[in-house]
C-alpha cells in the first residue's frame, strides 16, 4: 500500500481497487446500531484545512472517528498562520506532537507534495489548489461502480470548469487507470489546451455537451468556480446555462441506465436544474454518503491496516 494519498495518479489499478473493496466493507457498518471500529485506536489524525470546507472536513472527521482515531481539527482561521506562521512550521509542529496522519486542503497547488516531505506520517490530498483532489475521485468511481456495477468500459463525460477543477483532474487520472473512458466536456475557454492527452491517453475533449449525452453512462457536473475567476470565461450566467448546463430536457436525452453526479456544492440552475439534481438518476446524496467509507478505507490502509 502507498504512504500518502496526493494524486489520482498514485494509486495503480490493483491499490485502487483494494481501497474500493475496502471501502465496500466499510459501507456495510453504516447499518450497524454502533459504527464505530477500534482499528486506528491511538492513531492521530490531523485534518489541516487552509480553505473552508463543509463536505470533505465533515467527512474525514467522521472518518476518521469511526475507525476510533483521535483527531484534531487545525483551521488556519485563528491560528498562528494568521499571524504568518510558514506551512514548514506548522508541518513540524504537527510532527513534534506526532501525527500519523495529515488530511490537508490547501489554497497552493503543491503544498501536500511538500508537507510529505517534511513530516513522517501519511499525508492525504483534500484538494489543493487547482490541482487536484483524490479522494472525491475515489468516491466517484465507488459510486459508479456501486450504481452500474463497473468502471472497465464505462463512458463519463466530465463537464464544466475543467480549468479550474481539481475534481476532474483526478477523476481523469484515476478512471482512466480503472478502464473508463473520459471526455471532457466544456466551453473552450475553461478547458485547457492539451488538458486530455497531458493527463491520460485516450482522454477526449468536446465543446458539445449535447452531442455527448447519447453515448454517456455518467455525466459528471463541475461546480463554476467564479472566486478562482479573475476574467470573463463565458459571456453570462445564462449564456453558460444555456449551453452547458444540465436541465430536463438534456437528462433525456441520456441512456436509460445513465447517473447524474456532482461534486458540491451545486449553482443550481446554473449548471444543473433543480429537476436533475433531485431526479432518480442524480447520485449527489450518495456520493456524500460514500465520500466517508472511502475515507474511511483510505485512512485504515494507509495507517497499516490489513
Amino acid at each position: 500500500m502507498i504512504k500518502h494519498l496526493l494524486s489520482g495518479a498514485d494509486a495503480d489499478a490493483t491499490t485502487a481497487t483494494l481501497i474500493l473493496d475496502t471501502a465496500a466493507e466499510m459501507a456495510a457498518l453504516a447499518g450497524r446500531e454502533v459504527k464505530k471500529l477500534p482499528t486506528l485506536r491511538g492513531r492521530t489524525v490531523v485534518n489541516l484545512f487552509y480553505e473552508d470546507s463543509t463536505r470533505t472536513r465533515i467527512s474525514f472527521e467522521a472518518a476518521a472517528k469511526r475507525l476510533s482515531a483521535d483527531v484534531i481539527n487545525f483551521s488556519a482561521k485563528g491560528s498562528s498562520v494568521s499571524k504568518g506562521e510558514s506551512l514548514k512550521d506548522t508541518a513540524l509542529t504537527l510532527q513534534a506532537m506526532g501525527a500519523d496522519a495529515v488530511v490537508i486542503r490547501h489554497p497552493a497547488s503543491g503544498a501536500p507534495h511538500r508537507l510529505a516531505n517534511w513530516i513522517d506520517g501519511s499525508v492525504v490530498n483534500a484538494g489543493d489548489g487547482t490541482h487536484e483532489h483524490p479522494t472525491q475521485a475515489l468516491l466517484d468511481a465507488y459510486t459508479m461502480r456501486a450504481r452500474l456495477g463497473r468502471l472497465a468500459g464505462l463512458h463519463v463525460a466530465v463537464v464544466g470548469d475543467v480549468l479550474h477543477s481539481r475534481v476532474a483532474r483526478s477523476n481523469v487520472l484515476l478512471l482512466s487507470t480503472l478502464g473508463a473512458k473520459v471526455t471532457l466536456v466544456g466551453p473552450p475557454t475553461l478547458i485547457p489546451v492539451h488538458i486530455g492527452t497531458a493527463l491520460a491517453p485516450g482522454v477526449e475533449v468536446s465543446y458539445d455537451l449535447d452531442a455527448v449525452l447519447p453515448t454517456a453512462d455518467v455525466v459528471m457536473m463541475l461546480r463554476v468556480q467564479r472566486e478562482r475567476m479573475a476574467d470573463s470565461y463565458f459571456p453570462s450566467a445564462r449564456e453558460y446555462a444555456r449551453r452547458y448546463g444540465l436541465d430536463g430536457p438534456r437528462m433525456r436525452r441520456l441512456p436509460g441506465h445513465a447517473i447524474v453526479m456532482h461534486p458540491g456544492p451545486m449553482n443550481r440552475g446554473m449548471e444543473i436544474a433543480p429537476e436533475v439534481a433531485d431526479s432518480p438518476r442524480s447520485t449527489i446524496v450518495e456520493q456524500v454518503a460514500n465520500g466517508v467509507s472511502v475515507r474511511m478505507a483510505v485512512l485504515y490502509l494507509l495507517l497499516g491496516g490489513k
